[in-house]
């Protein structure tokens, strides 16, 4: 199997820029693409990499191609745009998206993919801009485990605990289902905060047990003393939680699942996005529940 030396790395916002760090650390030869101007320029100087005017010409000569974007819009604009990745990328290269989409939009681009015999593997991950930063994130992979052997050692440069989770969709789905999960966790964590300020209880001796408690999570760690600051600075926007909840609760719904907590979660989201935190950290769901 051929060891993937020449990537192009198309998204560096909170999550890909450090993603994408930590890539060329590791020595590969990289070619970054962004859509904010300059910013690709930046970056490329400040890791020795190449910066990229299209997503094209990132995937020039690229044997792999990595998108981190918002949605799958600006997937497909990426990849199949008029300036798109997958028309440099040769047949049997690698696309790997690891955005967070619908498991059904993953398996559709996969299929466009394929017919240029381009092979595909999303990996969406967890772990927020600290565990982007620090390399330290879960990817949940969904494809054909070719394709994922392939992917190993760039995932390896980027996370901790990397899981081949199932075929095409099922690690975007297994990503939305935990999302939802977090996202349902910090609306609860955000009701015992605003009880904990009208009960005068002291904040730091209550984050301390809630942290020895069954209410111990990741979402208490990050996010506990950020609601009772009202520190919003954004590791995962609140308008991605909100986007990714909503997918959630369209997939479970194809299913036959109703997922009533996501549903009741969904629209604190959709408030606080309406009040103006959409930019802000998820944490500022607190806003809605206050």
């Amino acid at each position: 199997m051929e060891r993937i030396e020449r990537v192009a790395f198309c998204g560096l916002g909170i999550m890909g820029g450090p993603m994408a760090a930590n890539l060329a650390r590791a020595g590969l030869e990289l070619s970054v693409w962004t859509r904010t101007a300059g910013k690709a320029e930046r970056f490329a100087a400040e890791h020795g990499v190449r910066a990229a005017a299209t997503p094209a010409d990132a995937a020039e000569g690229a044997q792999a191609a990595i998108t981190m974007v918002p949605d799958s819009p600006e997937v497909e604009s990426t990849l199949f745009g008029p300036e798109g990745a997958a028309a440099t990328l040769g047949s049997g290269a690698l696309a790997v998206d690891m955005s967070t989409i619908a498991p059904t939009a993953a398996r559709a681009i996969g299929d466009r993919l394929a017919e240029r015999r381009i092979d595909f593997l999303e990996g969406p991950v967890s772990g927020s801009r600290p565990g982007a930063e620090n390399g330290t994130l879960t990817i949940m992979a969904g494809g054909e485990r070719a394709a994922f052997e392939r992917a190993l050692p760039l995932f390896e440069a980027m996370g901790e605990r990397i899981v081949h989770v199932g075929p095409r969709g099922h690690g975007q789905l297994a990503k939305l289902l935990t999302n939802t999960i977090g996202a349902v966790t910090a609306a609860a964590l955000a009701e015992a905060v605003l009880t904990v300020e009208r009960g005068g209880v002291d904040p730091d001796a209550f984050l301390e047990v809630a942290a020895g408690s069954a209410a111990a999570s990741t979402v208490l760690t990050l996010k506990g003393r950020r609601m009772f600051e009202d520190d919003f600075e954004p590791l995962f926007k609140l308008e991605h939680m909100l986007k990714d909840v909503r997918h959630c609760l369209d997939e479970a719904r194809a299913l036959g699942v109703d997922l009533r907590l996501g549903g009741l979660a969904e629209t604190l989201y959709a408030r606080a996005a309406e009040e103006g935190h959409g930019e802000e950290d998820f944490a500022a769901v607190i806003t809605a529940v206050r």
